[in-house]
């Protein structure tokens, strides 16, 4: 059986809105563990070019390879460069592409690797294993930066004085552990009774966030996507937090509307002769959330949404002014 803290999240919804079809190629921007290629593989005979920037992964890639052969392949990489890394490998157009955002259950459950408030590790949170950090920034960041990456990446309303605390506590010694953090935020911020989250919750969240730019990722990804999806191809996204889905929401909706400020009885193309035509057109109108069973099953899927579309045949640059 599956553990349920490492099971893909909102599978069957994914699948369901990607709708694999045997002969195509489809992307999975976020490889992890390997649950959306599988389950993809598995449901057509297509192609499944999967990418992860996690070094740590591959492993799980060797034994996919050696599994379903030519039918797999898989980059070391940012899903911000997917069309990048597609192209070194003659692939310039595919069918779906699918992308799960945000940190892995097995990073969190790897205190090593230092993205858990939970378990005690070195204070790194880097995907990669390359650039600055978590313990870099905490450590060497001025107290405004430290506010700032605290408010906008974690929304944390006590960003000040955690980020006060900090470099209080940093000018007697280096914070270095997550532990240590985790303690120290909890020392600033007293667990609301209505909420039910770590009161380190949001700090760990904005410096992952921060470290790896998560957020510049994922709207490269989602320009990316345009570029790389062939007419009628979909793109299904899954997400965790606000911050990613405001990202989301607004992207397929500036690529989706056309018509705004027009009458819906005048034709686009007359109210707006230079106008882009909608690259996308919308598989789920609203956010989709897991089922009941499952954010019980599995805590990780409980903040989870997903939004999908599907690339219409316009060109990008399909209607603006010569």
């Amino acid at each position: 059986m599956i553990d349920a803290r490492h099971a893909p999240v909102m599978l069957p919804e994914v699948l369901a809105h990607l709708a694999p079809v045997a002969g195509e190629v489809y992307v999975d921007g976020t490889f992890g563990a390997g649950g959306y290629t599988r389950a993809i593989l598995d449901a057509a005979d297509c192609k499944v070019v999967a990418m992860d920037r996690d070094p740590t992964v591959n492993p799980t890639a060797q034994a996919f390879r050696q599994q379903y052969t030519t039918r797999f392949d898989f980059l070391l990489g940012r899903f911000g460069d997917m069309e990048a890394l597609l192209a070194a490998q003659g692939v310039t157009q595919v069918n779906g592409i699918v992308l799960d955002i945000g940190v892995s259950s097995m990073q969190l459950d790897q205190a090593e690797r230092g993205f858990s408030f939970r378990e005690d590790g070195p204070l790194d949170m880097r995907m990669s294993g390359e650039g600055e950090s978590a313990a870099d920034i905490v450590n060497r960041y001025e107290e405004k930066d430290l506010a700032d990456i605290l408010f906008i990446y974690g929304e944390e309303k006590a960003a000040r004085r955690i980020a006060r605390a900090i470099v209080q506590k940093r000018q007697e010694q280096a914070i270095e552990r997550t532990g240590e953090l985790a303690n120290l935020v909890r020392s600033v911020v007293r667990a609301s009774p209505k909420e039910k989250k770590d009161p380190a919750t949001r700090t760990f969240q904005a410096l992952r966030i921060y470290v790896n730019e998560e957020l510049r990722e994922l709207e490269r990804a989602l320009d990316a996507a345009e570029r790389l999806l062939a007419p009628q191809g979909r793109l299904v996204v899954v997400v965790f937090h606000s911050l990613e889905d405001r990202i989301v929401k607004r992207f397929l909706s500036e690529r989706v509307r056309t018509d705004a400020g027009v009458s819906r009885h005048v034709p686009v193309a007359l109210a707006q002769p230079h106008a882009p035509l909608p690259t996308f057109s919308l598989i789920t109108r609203k956010a989709v959330a897991p089922g009941e069973e499952e954010a019980r099953r599995n805590p990780r899927a409980r903040s989870a949404k997903l939004r999908a579309a599907l690339r219409t045949s316009h060109n990008i640059l399909e209607g603006e002014a010569a």
